[in-house]
């Protein structure tokens, strides 16, 4: 089920009720064999959609449930940009989570736990954060450097890019 539906009520839920929908999602799966992880994002326009943690159970590393319930949100809507979502998750989000609600013009994110709550629970996410937070010798665990090409061998998907007219900006 990707999109999910509130308890009908006179008003637009809170971000509290978001974030218990979330835990409930989170806790919810633990139960179905994913992680402790639930999100949902509800886009502009109010519709609702979740996600859940399917990291073990895909055997998919990017099966996170932030990382779920906005490619949910975004086949749905039939869009890549989910400008005006607000995003509500069980826990905060790891980089990689956080980066995928920026590239998808996400406005807001509520969180529940913390990462220090994931982290006393057996995940540790700080050698992630310490990544992109620190410096060189943070980076030890994953060296990221270019390769020797030529200009315009570097630069070719770019110049394509760029000589296609038919190509969707984003």
């Amino acid at each position: 089920m990707t999109s999910i539906s509130m308890p009908a009520t006179d008003s637009q839920p809170t971000p509290a009720e978001y974030l218990s929908e979330a835990v409930a999602l989170a806790t919810d799966n633990v139960r179905n064999a994913g992680g402790p992880f639930g999100a949902i994002v509800v886009s502009a326009d109010g519709r609702v959609f979740e996600g859940v943690n399917r990291v073990t159970a895909n055997l998919d590393p990017s099966a996170h449930a932030e990382v779920t319930a906005i490619r949910n949100a975004c086949r749905e809507l039939g869009t890549f940009d989910l400008t005006g979502a607000t995003l509500y998750t069980s826990c905060e989000p790891c980089p990689m989570c956080l980066a995928t609600s920026l590239w998808a013009r996400i406005d807001r994110v509520y969180f529940a736990a913390d990462r220090h709550d994931a982290a006393d629970a057996g995940f540790d996410d700080a050698v992630f954060y310490r990544y992109f937070e620190g410096g060189p010798d943070d980076r030890a665990i994953m060296p990221v450097s270019s390769a020797s090409l030529s200009a315009d061998e570097r630069v070719a998907p770019f110049t394509e890019w760029n000589a296609t007219a038919e190509r969707t900006e984003y």
